[in-house]
């Protein structure tokens, strides 16, 4: 139950962020799964592009991903289903906020992953 929520709340942190920033997969995603959720990298790519197989059609990549036995199909689902509620939040958010703070916002968030990626 735990892990489910991790993985959820991944899916609609990205969600969000992708309705605001327009991304989510590599930048947000994957650095997530393997700090929060303790996968390795390679696992966190095959699931990262598996949860975005319906939104952006990343379904060969993924198809790869998973015949190495890097993906975790479950996983990849619900993080796809937080990312639908979060894209939709995201959106509402980002439609309502001036284009100076979203490329500060977004600015600030790759200083912070590029940090923590950095040090660790």
């Amino acid at each position: 139950m735990h892990m489910t929520l991790i993985l959820l709340a991944i899916g609609l942190g990205a969600g969000i962020l992708s309705g605001i920033f327009g991304i989510g997969g590599g930048i947000v995603i994957v650095p997530a799964l393997i700090y929060l959720a303790k996968f390795p990298p390679q696992q966190a790519a095959g699931t990262s592009l598996a949860a975005l197989v319906i939104p952006i059609g990343a379904a060969l990549g993924a198809w790869t991903y998973y015949k190495a036995g890097h993906l975790q199909p479950r996983d990849a689902l619900l993080i796809a289903a937080g990312m639908a509620v979060g894209a939709y939040l995201g959106g509402q958010i980002g439609t309502h906020v001036d284009a100076t703070v979203l490329r500060r916002g977004f600015a600030l968030l790759m200083v912070v992953v590029a940090v923590k990626m950095w040090v660790s």
